[in-house]
């Protein structure tokens, strides 16, 4: 089956002191969604952004901006990231006590949701939310930093949440993230995920080679 491959650039590895010019920068040479790793220094051993920083970034682009927040407790912070300008908002399940309630309440503040799922979580951990959510997040990487080497036992957990999807026949996405580049690109693909989020892959080089880094990674 042929799906329309997205790229969603983590700004992770962008210039901190130019964001909205990188956000600008990736939108111009093609990019589909704008991938935002928020970390709490709790639930994941790195700090990076809030909300204010997210607001910040919206007027910046039109495309769809994916937030993922490795973030614990998650369910106080929903609200305010939703306001800042999120159109997608992921979570991980051990970021909360009650999933579902968490997933509906991304919903009821009008916004796509999303679960993540830790190299160490298993695919079954979706089975009684699945057919709730927009988007599957699968790390191929412990999360906390950009720059890790790709974790191939990740493959056979998206072969597997790919047949769940099917299988349900529900327009949900598939992404995977971490250690994402031209040589594993391929791989991630044929196991069925449809969005890719590579922050070193996209950043590489600078602005001047971003629309051909994000072409190559479609193109894989």
């Amino acid at each position: 089956m042929n799906r329309p491959i997205l790229i969603s650039p983590s700004i992770l590895s962008a210039d901190f002191a130019r964001l909205g010019e990188e956000v600008r920068a990736i939108d111009a040479a093609g990019c589909d969604w704008i991938h935002v790793d928020v970390m709490d220094g709790h639930f994941v051993p790195n700090i990076t952004i809030g909300p204010m920083v997210v607001k910040a970034l919206r007027p910046h682009t039109q495309k769809v901006m994916d937030v993922h927040l490795m973030i614990t407790p998650v369910d106080p912070m929903l609200d305010a990231f939703a306001e800042a300008g999120s159109d997608i908002i992921t979570v991980h399940q051990e970021a909360g006590p009650h999933l579902h309630r968490t997933i509906q309440r991304i919903k009821a503040l009008g916004k796509k949701a999303g679960v993540s799922l830790n190299p160490s979580t298993p695919a079954k951990m979706l089975d009684y939310v699945l057919e709730e959510i927009d988007l599957v997040l699968v790390m191929s990487v412990n999360p906390g930093f950009g720059g890790q080497s790709f974790i191939e036992s990740q493959l056979r957990k998206i072969e597997a949440i790919r047949k769940s999807i099917d299988k349900l026949g529900k327009p949900i996405h598939l992404e995977v993230d971490g250690g994402v580049d031209a040589a594993t690109a391929p791989r991630v693909i044929a196991a069925g995920a449809d969005v890719l989020v590579a922050g070193t892959a996209t950043f590489r080089g600078g602005p001047a080679t971003y629309a051909d880094n994000i072409r190559g990674l479609r193109g894989a």
